[in-house]
């Protein structure tokens, strides 16, 4: 359910022109930043299917860019999933990020792609760090165990952007997204992360009179939360920036980083009842302290994004609202 309407905003200088190859457009983000591309008048847009396009095949992926040949690349394919799925498949977590981030970002490279921006996840962060969390935290401490696997993987993803980056020249930049949710979010309690999977007990605890709403964890964790329309946004807003607006970035002494966030977070327990008030839950709630309940906090600071001219629309509630009407349409409703 992505609006396809006009955009009130123009297609960035730095696209005018552009051919863009969107990986990962049918899931959350990438299905988000395909329909804001389109919304603004983008031309020349590229897709593939996995089952088209094997992005963890460097031959395949190596073929496909030499015929598309884009200018643009927005790498947003990835092996995603909550705390459950990423104790569940630690493997999987690891190999198929390391490998769509080492094909991707190579292939690249080699087609001649100058600018290509690359999704990673607040979850790169150390698990106890001072908050907000600025980018420079990358690599100052341990990292969450629950989702290692997945966090390693796409750090190497953003050290790739800044080793080509330094001995290429190239201008590919890493977004490090707070915890994300949308139309076409992923609802199977067994994968799906905290915001979708609570939505969607939330709505079947409603369809039962005295119906409990198990909820994972104590509920204390703070998390940040934004809208995939938000974060589309922000893609297509860095991916059109003009060199000279990033050369500080690129320039810089660190890697290529740039949080985005909506700068506020809430408890898992203000974020359940604000889901609740949503759907009209009145029934009890039951918390499972056994489950693991992740990092304690994870507030990006936003002041890089900020800086560049990006800040988001969409409220919580409102986000949470156009989700629930998203989700009522799907077949995880039925």
């Amino acid at each position: 359910m992505q609006n396809r309407s006009a955009s009130d905003e123009p297609l960035p200088a730095g696209l005018d022109g552009a051919r863009v190859f969107v990986a990962g457009h049918r899931g959350l983000v990438g299905s988000a930043v395909l329909g804001e591309l389109e919304a603004r008048g983008a031309a020349a847009l590229v897709t593939r299917t996995h089952a088209e396009l094997d992005l963890t095949d460097p031959a395949a992926v190596r073929c496909f860019l030499g015929r598309e040949r884009p200018t643009h690349i927005v790498v947003c394919a990835a092996r995603v999933g909550g705390i459950a799925a990423n104790m569940r498949y630690p493997a999987e977590f690891a190999r198929t990020n390391l490998a769509i981030a080492s094909t991707v970002i190579h292939e690249a490279w080699r087609a001649g792609v100058r600018d290509l921006v690359y999704l990673a996840s607040s979850c790169i962060y150390p698990r106890e760090c001072p908050q907000p969390i600025g980018e420079d935290a990358l690599l100052a401490g341990p990292l969450e165990p629950t989702n290692r696997p997945y966090a390693v993987a796409k750090i190497a993803g953003i050290e790739m952007c800044w080793a080509y980056n330094r001995q290429y020249g190239t201008r590919y930049v890493a977004l490090m997204p707070c915890n994300l949710f949308g139309p076409r979010d992923n609802f199977d309690l067994e994968t799906s992360h905290v915001l979708p999977a609570l939505l969607r007990k939330v709505h079947e605890a409603s369809r039962q009179p005295g119906a409990v709403v198990r909820a994972w964890g104590t509920g204390r964790p703070r998390r940040e939360f934004l809208y995939s329309a938000d974060m589309a946004r922000a893609v297509v807003h860095v991916a059109g920036l003009e060199p000279a607006r990033l050369a500080a970035l690129l320039d810089g002494d660190g890697p290529p980083l740039i949080n985005v966030g909506s700068g506020e977070d809430i408890t898992i327990a203000e974020l359940l009842d604000l889901i609740r008030d949503v759907v009209g839950h009145r029934g009890p709630v039951e918390w499972d302290p056994s489950r693991p309940d992740g990092t304690p906090r994870k507030l990006l600071d936003v002041t890089r994004i900020r800086a560049l001219g990006w800040s988001p629309r969409v409220s919580l509630r409102e986000g949470i609202e156009r989700c629930y009407e998203a989700f009522l349409a799907s077949d995880w409703a039925r």
